[in-house]
């Protein structure tokens, strides 16, 4: 078939060949010219502006200079006043530290303090922390800092007064951004932080202060967020004092949360779907609500779950992102709150060395979270926890050689000890929690349980050498691709992986791909090497 030209290229030295071909896709920032080699009618690129020079070549396409800050929705940097369409999610038990947050504020990027699993005054600490070092992410006359930066709030259905707590003090502290994350439906926390400070400009539209990231990989979860707040819990929450009457009724005119990450199949709480199934699904619902509820606001849709590599990114902005979350990747970074012992397991992880495991958060529900399977039994010891829970009905019930296995060849210490830590913890953390277990032998059971799951993580992010074989390290298959992909190059080194480094590689990885499939829809000969572009010393 002969291609149309449009005009000649006369310019800098046209490459036919892979390397040269390979050498325009990682110019990304510069014009390239899709060109054609009379003689043969081979197809080939040249870099840079057409300054006369050189023969005249006919021209079948010019592409303009990309660059990685317009591979997602420019609205996401204006809206959020950041350079990069790229977010680090909260990665629980303070993972996601306060210094991994600071060191992507100063970048100009916008990362999330892993709150989840930490008492209040941990919170509150690193909170401090934050707003020392960042500034308040809202101030007291409603202006913002000028780095961005945010917190988690989770969803503890086993500890609704915490959730509800750790919401009110991030509406108090001047905490303008919120990852939401494994909310099965709204609750009156979320709602709350989300629509306590809407107010109206002067030209009619609505202001908001508070901005909510939701987690989501169904649409039933999605459905909620990307609705008006329930007017049900709106007037609840005015009369408990945690709205003013104007702002619930602005929230009836905007989404709970303008920010969705479509969750595909990550480390922590996931129902591993792939991306490419769940993103269209999920933008096509936004679409409907924008529409149904006439959003003046418009809603974001990012990706998040399997991104360890720039093809993966770059196949997300394809899918029509908004903006990239990361996270199993982001766990090895040196500012990550884990173990030094733990980044060198996930830097030997491969894409198959992941597995699903009862969650201490939602134990009794039977939820799940995915998690490092190489190097650790932690995985196989929770699930024969939770395959006791359901099998008998307290501790007391259970056979003696199945008790004696248990204190032996998973908790590695006897269930009373266990119990007498469950007591010590839960007399600080909820009261409640301990007079619901005397009621019910079911419950003690479960509190018992979830010490072992609980402190698994905590092992895992102080290090201890005792109990490495019982390490629960959150962890999705991003990583062994992010480990195959940095394989041979300075990133294969765990003391080198700092999160702005990763991320920069990744987005410019992602433009540079993103350039090299530009080229192949021309019909460019591309090589396969154009989509593998190596990791960079950059930042």
């Amino acid at each position: 078939m002969s291609l149309p030209s449009f005009g000649h290229y006369q310019g800098s030295a046209a490459r036919f060949d892979p390397e040269g071909i390979e050498s325009a896709s990682l110019a990304f920032r510069e014009p390239v010219h899709v060109v054609r080699d009379e003689a043969t009618g081979a197809l080939g690129v040249a870099v840079g502006a057409r300054d006369g020079s050189g023969p005249a070549l006919p021209l079948l396409a010019t592409l303009p200079p990309l660059y990685p800050e317009w591979l997602g929705d420019r609205s996401f940097q204006e809206a959020h006043r950041v350079r990069f369409p790229y977010v680090t999610g909260a990665m629980a038990n303070g993972i996601a530290t306060a210094d991994l947050v600071i060191a992507m504020a100063r970048a100009h990027m916008l990362g999330f303090f892993g709150a989840a699993g930490l008492g209040y005054e941990r919170v509150e600490r690193e909170i401090d922390t934050l707003t020392r070092t960042l500034g308040a992410g809202v101030r007291p006359d409603g202006s913002e800092s000028e780095l961005r930066w945010g917190v988690n709030l989770i969803h503890s259905p086993q500890e609704p007064a915490l959730e509800a707590a750790v919401a009110d003090m991030l509406v108090a502290r001047g905490v303008s951004r919120v990852e939401a994350s494994a909310f099965m439906a709204l609750t009156p926390s979320i709602v709350r932080y989300a629509c306590a400070g809407l107010t109206r400009r002067p030209d009619g539209s609505i202001a908001r202060r508070h901005h909510v990231f939701a987690k989501v990989s169904r649409p039933e979860v999605a459905r909620p967020f990307m609705s008006p707040a329930p007017k049900a819990m709106l007037e609840a929450l005015v009369a408990q004092g945690k709205l003013t009457a104007l702002e619930a009724e602005l929230a009836q005119h905007v989404a709970v949360a303008e920010d969705v990450t479509v969750e595909a199949d990550s480390g922590g709480h996931t129902d591993n779907r792939p991306l490419v199934a769940m993103f269209p699904i999920i933008t096509a619902l936004r679409d409907a609500q924008m529409a149904q509820h006439g959003f003046a606001r418009p809603i974001r849709v990012g990706a998040g779950g399997g991104l360890g590599t720039p093809d993966g990114v770059a196949a997300a902005f394809a899918l029509g992102a908004a903006y990239v979350l990361t996270g199993s990747v982001n766990q090895s970074a040196i500012e990550s709150g884990l173990s030094e012992d733990g980044r060198l397991m996930l830097a030997k992880a491969g894409v198959a060395d992941v597995v699903m495991a009862p969650a201490a958060d939602m134990f009794e529900l039977g939820v799940k979270v995915q998690v490092l399977k190489r190097g650790t039994m932690f995985a196989p010891r929770a699930q024969r926890l939770y395959e006791t829970y359901l099998s008998y009905p307290s501790l007391e019930s259970l056979p003696p050689e199945l008790r004696a296995r248990l204190e032996k060849e998973t908790l590695s210490t006897t269930l009373d000890h266990v119990w007498s830590e469950t007591q010590a913890f839960w007399s600080k953390r909820d009261p409640h929690e301990l007079e619901k277990a005397a009621r019910d032998p079911k419950h003690k059971m479960a509190l018992c349980f979830r010490w072992y799951l609980g402190l698994s993580s905590r092992w895992a992010i102080a290090g201890e050498p005792t109990r490495k074989l019982d390490y629960q390290v959150w962890c999705g298959p991003a990583m062994g691709a992010f480990n195959d992909w940095t394989a041979g190059s300075f990133l294969a080194e765990p003391r080198e992986r700092n999160v702005v480094t990763i991320a920069l590689n990744l987005m410019e990885g992602a433009a540079s791909v993103t350039r090299a499939q530009q080229l192949r829809s021309y019909g460019v000969p591309v090589p396969s090497s154009a989509f593998k572009p190596r990791p960079r010393r950059l930042g």
